[in-house]
């Protein structure tokens, strides 16, 4: 009687088969001045003259981004301490 091989013992390999490689680059997402410009429907040569898109990034000027060129246009300045007022001072707490 002819007897048959013996089957392979799967071999499993061990560890993370990805380590060392860099984590591949997700997409680009929007920002939510791209966003609004999309739903205002508006051109690079409109945002200027849009009294929609001023009276949005007025409103968001501190809180999200918005271009430095477009702000200077309109004479728009950012508080760079804005957030300062929500967070205490940690150093001054003995």
């Amino acid at each position: 009687m002819a007897t048959l091989p013996a089957p392979r013992a799967t071999i499993r390999k061990r560890g993370n088969p990805n380590w060392g490689r860099p984590m591949p680059v997700g997409p680009a997402l929007p920002t939510e001045f791209e966003l609004r410009i999309r739903q205002l429907k508006l051109t690079a040569e409109m945002y200027t003259s849009s009294r929609d898109l001023r009276a949005w990034c007025e409103q968001n000027r501190n809180r999200l981004y918005v271009p430095e060129w477009l702000l200077e246009e309109w004479g728009i300045t950012v508080d760079l301490n804005f957030g300062a007022v929500a967070r205490p001072n940690h150093a001054n707490h003995s």
